[in-house]
């Protein structure tokens, strides 16, 4: 590694300290994860709206998303317990607890009709990372953000942060699991190409893979390949038994007149 890869990666390491300092902290509420911590399970895509932290804004802004980040649920201990694979700024990439996210807006994301095999070579590629490195010079990219600079067009956006490092043992959240779900064969977002020419007959569909350094937290949640589960719903809402506070509630429907 010559001197100008060590400039960046000093760089990145100041960046990342700075970035990472939250503006303000989330509520922390156990009673807010229990839907996710039963709905939850591996394979899925945990989508985290990181709160206000600086990098939080920046991603959240770079890509037009409320979601910041994006871990992998890997297991379900016997207890109930839930661990994560998650590549985080200043860390790299670790095992955690969802206990972590308690008080965060989160999304679970699932990839549909994923067979045992698949599914334990992806949660298995991720643990096997655990232990590399944030790809710091992906934070560099990031910050241009936190200045006040004429807003890039939308096409040039996803190039903007696929200037990281490239080595194999450094990652960002979103590319560490798209990676996984790459080496299993299964879609994100790929490119898509007709063959025979777009709107004939003969026009054929094919998809290419895009490279996981390409993705960002939000195309889990517009992929056409994953299911957004929602457990509040899934579990069961009624919304008649909502506890309102008073003189909050809006009026039932019965005392509703007809027109």
């Amino acid at each position: 590694m010559g001197w100008t890869d060590d400039l960046l990666d000093s760089l990145g390491a100041r960046l990342a300290r700075h970035i990472t300092i939250p503006t303000s902290l989330p509520p922390r509420s156990a009673a807010a994860l229990a839907p996710y911590a039963k709905e939850l399970r591996p394979g899925d895509v945990l989508l985290v709206d990181g709160g206000q932290a600086r990098i939080a804004a920046a991603i959240k802004y770079l890509t037009q998303s409320t979601w910041s980040h994006a871990a992998l649920c890997v297991s379900r201990a016997d207890n109930g317990e839930l661990d994560l694979v998650e590549a985080e700024v200043g860390t790299g990439i670790i095992r955690s607890p969802l206990r972590k996210y308690a008080g965060f807006h989160l999304r679970i994301c699932r990839p549909v009709g994923l067979t045992d095999t698949a599914l334990a070579d992806l949660t298995g590629f991720a643990i096997s990372r655990i232990g590399g490195a944030y790809d710091l010079r992906n934070v560099i990219d990031l910050a241009r953000w936190l200045l006040p600079t004429p807003p890039v067009p939308e096409r040039f956006r996803r190039q903007m942060i696929a200037l990281g490092s490239g080595e194999p043992t450094r990652a960002i959240c979103a590319s560490l699991i798209a990676e996984g779900f790459n080496r299993i064969g299964y879609p994100i977002l790929p490119s898509i190409e007709y063959l025979g020419g777009a709107g004939t007959a003969e026009a054929r569909e094919v998809l290419r893979v895009r490279h996981h350094s390409l993705y960002t937290p939000r195309d889990f949640d517009v992929s056409p390949y994953f299911a957004v589960i929602k457990p509040t719903l899934v579990q069961g809402f009624d919304y008649r038994q909502l506890h309102w506070a008073a003189g909050e509630a809006p009026p039932s429907a019965a005392a509703i007149s007809e027109p």
